[in-house]
């Protein structure tokens, strides 16, 4: 017999299948680059600011597609992910143009 199991990781205290905790850990970690960046003066107050607003429209995106149905369907994992996508390229670009705050 084959067992097929859901991968559940806990986040926020809140048990999330594995597609919705990839999304997560990478809006979390891309979180932690932002404040990286800033930390080490390699971006500016006005880049970090574009990018919180790009990450903020980008969890808003996702927030409304887990509520509306309940779960990810593919489509919205894959919205998701090319959204995530730019974010990180942002990011790579923004804190390598040579800018120093």
């Amino acid at each position: 017999m084959k067992l097929i199991g859901i991968s559940i990781l806990m986040i926020g205290g809140l048990a999330v299948p594995a597609g919705a905790a990839t999304v997560a850990r990478r809006q979390w970690d891309q979180q932690q680059r932002i404040g990286q960046g800033v930390h080490s003066g390699s971006l500016t107050a006005g880049e970090a600011a574009r990018l919180e607003r790009e990450e903020g429209r980008a969890a808003a995106r996702i927030h409304r597609d887990r509520v509306d149905g309940g779960a990810f369907s593919a489509a919205e994992r894959a919205r998701a992910q090319r959204s995530l996508d730019r974010l990180s390229s942002d990011i790579y670009r923004l804190k390598h143009n040579g800018r120093s705050r």
